[in-house]
């Protein structure tokens, strides 16, 4: 059962990193096109039903994840599925939904870069690069909102890490005859606590796909086109590369993203 669960979890992820991939080039065909036919009116509302297909995916990861979280909700905090190097950089099973801001700051600034003599001259591209006084406050009061809201959710799950050493699990250990002994009692505990561990995942995916709506919400199609391809980018270059760390360290090979699509 527990070697079920565990292949049911490494699918579901699998399955979302294909995903990702035919997401990205069909984001990446959508900002060529546009690009070519910058006048077509008419392009916004493809743009729209695109980024509006993306988050549904998103949403439709997030609820399997939490179904499979409830047999097994361990296994997506120290995912096998993943390299180390990705295992390191986890904020709740996930990334920290700050980071979506962040990345928002970062393209905009390289954008500015790259388009400097449109940029003093008023020119606008409608890309990230031309984010006005008004977004750059939305994304501020955002930002700000976002972290407070990780920081509650990072004091939950300190609270469960806590209790580990806390009642029931520590006085249970402490009066086990043997090490790791096993019973009724030690079950009840653990399934106590995991089942609070999957709470804090739930709410932890609530919040990423919050914010990632109210992200978008705050941008324009195009702009949450680059957006969405850039960070589709960065999460499969993040899963590759901690592929090839891993593996220049002796720490054994990993199936191709593709494997389960």
């Amino acid at each position: 059962m527990a070697s079920d669960d565990q292949e049911r979890s490494q699918c579901c992820f699998l399955k979302w990193m294909n995903l990702q991939q035919e997401e990205l080039l069909e984001l990446h065909q959508a900002l060529a096109l546009h690009a070519h036919h910058h006048n077509n009116i008419n392009n916004g509302s493809d743009l729209i039903q695109l980024v509006e297909k993306c988050i549904k995916h998103f949403q439709d990861y997030a609820d399997k994840r939490s179904r499979l979280a409830q047999n097994d909700v361990s296994a997506f905090f120290a995912p096998t599925w993943c390299t180390n190097w990705e295992n390191s950089l986890l904020w709740i099973a996930g990334c920290r939904p700050s980071q979506y801001i962040r990345l928002i700051y970062a393209l905009s600034g390289l954008e500015i870069e790259a388009q400097l003599n449109e940029f003093l001259q008023g020119t606008s591209t409608g890309k990230l690069g031309d984010l006005c006084s008004k977004q750059l406050h939305q994304l501020d009061s955002l930002h700000s909102k976002t972290i407070r809201a990780e920081e509650k959710l990072t004091t939950q799950l300190a609270s469960l890490q806590e209790d580990v050493a806390d009642q029931p699990i520590a006085m249970i250990a402490k009066g086990l005859f043997h090490v790791g002994e096993i019973n009724k009692e030690v079950d009840k505990a653990l399934d106590q606590h995991e089942k609070a561990m999957a709470g804090v995942l739930e709410e932890a995916d609530r919040l990423r796909l919050s914010i990632l709506k109210e992200l978008i919400g705050i941008l324009t199609p195009l702009q949450a086109v680059e957006f969405l391809a850039a960070g589709k980018k960065l999460h499969l270059c993040v899963h590759e590369w901690g592929k090839r760390r891993d593996l220049s360290h002796g720490r054994g090979s990993f199936n191709k993203i593709n494997e389960y699509g």
